[in-house]
């Protein structure tokens, strides 16, 4: 083999070692570096810098696609991915989509096979030769979709050459694979718009919210224009470079006759039209989309399990198809926005003052205290702070920190169907970006909302509506000295069922549990499927149990649908990306009975009385709210949480509000109650409903009528009459009224024994 010094010898230099004329040397270097060009691109074709990809193996290169989450009406509402992607069919690409494409990127498209050699050689000349950095790279859409489907490889001072070349060989390859239109949409499918954007079906929701196909050619051509350099001109961060790119893309179209001037001129005035959604950033239902993922996690587990096939969500495309009404939970959120700024004023300006201070220091160290971060108190921390005027980035100390988010009202609604347990709304939080916790899922206190499972359990006992129960006052002096307090603060009478339920009196609701016993209240409570363990207490008679918005809302659901124990559930089917169904909700509801349909009828026709009568009546007199609903309202200890549960036998619908810690809550009921804080979430999403005929038709359904045999046992008069002697009595009485008990915690029965009549009931000493 010739070595390179004897090369040089013989096309340089004459005999004796001088250089031959100049006529000889530069044809001779033209040679040489033609061979050494040629020898180069033959290594890289032969592999010296890596195998290149064979015509079937390009065939079968797949982008990692995005899986598509749906509401029921088909609106995206979220996506997992490991790149935002989305892919397109050609059909779907609108024509002046593809001419802006190739108007800017690649006029000779259709007249090349992978490699458009003038072009190649006129960013030599001027990125070479003229040093115009400016100039681009001649990169046919072909190379560039090699660039896209394989990136580049490092290889030092050769890594352009080495990549560029072969892409060059690759594109020649996919040429000869693919068609034309293939090339097109498989490189639209592929190419970067910024954000983690990829591909033009999901640029087109990200920037204009609409699906590729309904793009306007002024949109195409803002969107082609983005391929240059897709940050610089991001029109969301940067819209003037933005209308100027698309105006070069407009005019370039011009110029090759693909729009006439008068269009161009007109287009090229007309304003941005940006419509940005970022459903990473401003997802309306982005609690709701950790549930669907861990749900499709499990489903698409079971698959694998049966199958042997191995989905990826974030990688095969899946399409989603959720439960969630878009609607509904747009309402829901609406009424977040309208009613809690100002609630979060209010609490804002109790604790605004000298002493409010005080207290929200004082609960401030002891939760840095709990979380070992007293140490550092007045370290810095820039963080996201949350504010309905506008989330912010600040810089604040550690112990500022900690105030805020104690400050912080939170909130969770959630609707369901009780039928079927298709989760209709999901509101998890004020914000999913910078208060990540599902409320929807935090265990509070139910407070008064507890009381409608007593109440089931006494009427499952044999109990009945029109049974009255003394509402004197009761000191119980084995719990010391406990007594159950009235809302209202008035005491005396004896009342029914149904009006101590709805207006929600504690003393005859504590008599009631003890003739219904803990371990028949126990009982249901388990077969609801609350996960908090009951402890015996007097007081869990009146809601000290905790419960999460979710077991709430199954729990309710057992009224609403006659008696039936339901599982929630959130995805309807999930499709693959060309059309098979790989997974379909059965159409047989999960579901087992937990009470008697009598039980749920009775309960249903007292908490509607709750509704129209009771503690939820500013749901029809304020609001005007007049679908038919049954409900109940729930106001923890010192207001520490609101609740408030509303439903038919269409929708279950339950909302709790508050402050992380119970130590920051509102000092009145008129602010902090359930009537106050937690019914307007509610009351100002049903309002939407009412308004809107296709969503009530699908969410309303009216309670079936009572049987003769149910109205009878609730015929009766809600406040017992007392004869002339008991008044008399009264008269005496009115104002000495506490009656001191003892009560026995209940012993462990031996499995056989048979149960026995409640030894609650026992009274040991009355004392007037």
């Amino acid at each position: 083999m010739v070595s390179g010094s004897k090369l040089f010898s013989k096309f340089f230099l004459r005999k004796k070692g001088k250089l031959r004329k100049p006529f000889i040397i530069i044809p001779g270097i033209f040679l040489l570096i033609a061979a050494a060009g040629v020898m180069f691109i033959l290594s890289v074709y032969l592999g010296a810098f890596g195998r290149l990809q064979s015509k079937d193996e390009l065939l079968g290169l797949k982008n990692a696609t995005a899986s598509v989450v749906y509401s029921e009406e088909g609106r995206i509402i979220g996506r997992f991915f490991s790149e935002n992607r989305t892919n397109v069919a050609y059909g779907q690409i609108p024509s002046h989509l593809i001419d802006a494409l190739i108007a800017i990127e690649d006029i000779r498209f259709y007249r090349h096979n992978g490699i458009d050699y003038r072009s190649l050689v006129r960013a030599l000349v001027k990125s070479v030769v003229l040093n115009d950095r400016g100039a681009g790279g001649g990169s046919t859409i072909s190379q560039q979709l090699v660039k896209n489907l394989l990136g580049r490889d490092n290889y030092g001072l050769l890594t352009l050459p080495v990549n560029k070349t072969k892409e060059i060989i690759l594109a020649y390859r996919i040429e000869n694979a693919l068609s034309k239109e293939e090339i097109l949409t498989l490189y639209l499918n592929t190419v970067s718009f910024g954000e983690n954007v990829y591909g033009i079906g999901a640029a087109s929701w990200r920037y204009f919210d609409k699906r590729v196909e309904y793009l306007t050619l002024d949109e195409s051509a803002v969107l082609m224009g983005m391929l240059k350099a897709n940050t610089f001109y991001n029109p969301r961060m940067h819209p003037e470079n933005a209308i100027f790119r698309r105006n070069v893309v407009l005019r370039q179209m011009e110029k090759y006759n693909l729009i006439d001037p008068a269009q161009a001129d007109s287009l090229c005035g007309l304003s941005l039209g940006l419509n940005y959604l970022n459903l990473e950033v401003q997802n309306p239902a982005g609690y709701f989309l950790v549930r669907v993922k861990r749900e499709a996690d499990g489903i698409l587990h079971n698959i694998d399990s049966l199958t042997g096939h191995k989905w990826n969500l974030e990688e095969d495309g899946l399409i989603i198809n959720t439960s969630l009404n878009f609607d509904l939970q747009y309402s829901a959120l609406k009424a977040f926005r309208n009613h809690l700024p100002h609630m979060q004023k209010r609490l804002h300006d109790q604790y605004a003052g000298a002493v409010g201070k005080r207290v929200l220091d004082g609960v401030a160290r002891r939760e840095m205290d709990r979380m070992n971060l007293n140490e550092r108190t007045n370290d810095t921390i820039f963080q996201r702070i949350f504010s309905w005027e506008g989330s912010r980035n600040e810089l604040l100390t550690v112990a500022d920190s900690v105030k805020h988010a104690l400050a912080l009202l939170h909130g969770g609604l959630l609707a369901l169907d009780p039928g079927t347990g298709a989760v209709k709304a999901w509101v998890g939080g004020i914000d999913f970006q910078t208060q990540p916790f599902d409320q929807i899922l935090a265990r509070r206190q139910l407070a008064s909302a507890f009381k409608p499972i007593l109440y089931a359990a006494a009427l499952e006992k044999g109990i009945e509506p029109c049974q009255y129960y003394d509402n004197d006052s009761i000191v119980l002096v084995d719990y010391d000295d406990w007594t159950p307090v009235n809302y209202d603060g008035v005491y005396g009478g004896r009342y029914a069922l149904p009006v101590a339920l709805a207006r929600s009196l504690n003393v005859p609701t504590f008599n009631l549990f003890l003739d219904t016993g803990f371990d028949k209240t126990d009982s249901l409570w388990k077969d609801m499927g609350f996960s908090f363990p009951l402890s015996f207490h007097p007081s869990m008679a009146l809601g000290t149990a905790e419960a999460s918005v979710l077991e709430t809302a199954v729990a309710y659901s057992a009224f609403a649908n006659g008696g039936y124990k339901i599982n929630p559930w959130s995805i309807e089917s999930i499709v693959t990306e060309d059309g098979k169904v790989i997974y379909e909700k059965s159409s047989a509801v999960d579901r087992y009975r937990i009470i008697s349909e009598r039980t749920a009828m009775l309960m249903n026709a007292m908490l509607q009385k709750a509704i129209d009568e009771g503690t939820g009546v500013s749901l029809r007199y304020i609001y005007g709210i007049d679908i038919p609903l049954a409900g109940k309202t729930g106001t923890s200890q010192n207001y520490g949480d609101a609740w408030f549960a509303a439903y038919n036998p269409g929708m279950v619908i339950i909302s709790r509000a508050g402050a992380s810690s119970r130590a920051i809550h509102f000092h009145s009921g008129s602010h902090g109650s359930g009537s106050a804080l937690a019914l307007p979430l509610v009351a100002l999403t049903l309002q939407d409903v009412q308004q809107n005929r296709e969503l009530a038709g699908r969410l309303v359904s009216p309670f079936p009528s009572l049987p003769p045999e149910l109205r009878s046992a609730m015929d009766c008069q809600e406040l017992e009459e007392r004869n002339i002697l008991e008044r008399f009595v009264d008269i005496f009485k009115r104002d000495n009224r506490t009656i001191e008990i003892e009560i026995k915690r209940p012993e462990t029965k031996p499995p056989e024994e048979k149960e026995r009549p409640s030894f609650l009931r026992r009274l040991f000493r009355r004392k007037n």
